[in-house]
């Protein structure tokens, strides 16, 4: 009874101190998104081109499913990848409808750096 007694007690303090970093962690997180109010958040591309495009794409741009364009060979300018993916082609739909304009524009500034 005594080993199961110390068992939760130190479980029990393991948490308490886990709890405690976690709430200095929070603290910090929103001094921090105070500050990203104050200046315009810039997005993550390769965030959102994992979450949207890498299942035609795929991770490295040159999965190609469904028809999809090889990214590691386009030609496109930065404003004409923003147009494909704002308004779609062939068979892949646009995005204005999910993306903002800024997500829109980091996912097409992204992948260039899928190109080899």
């Amino acid at each position: 009874m005594k080993k199961l007694i110390i068992a939760i007690g130190i479980v029990g303090l393991i948490w308490a101190c886990s709890n405690a970093e976690s709430g200095n962690s929070s603290t910090s997180t929103t001094a921090s998104s105070s500050t990203a109010s104050e200046t315009p958040k810039q997005e993550d591309g390769e965030k959102i081109y994992r979450q949207y495009c890498v299942t035609c794409h795929g991770l490295y741009g040159d999965m190609g499913a469904s028809g999809a364009a090889n990214l590691n060979e386009t030609k496109l300018s930065l404003e004409e990848k923003i147009e494909v993916i704002t308004n779609g082609r062939n068979t892949m739909t646009g995005f204005k409808s999910l993306l903002s304009e800024a997500k829109i524009k980091a996912v097409a500034e992204y992948t260039k750096e899928l190109k080899k």
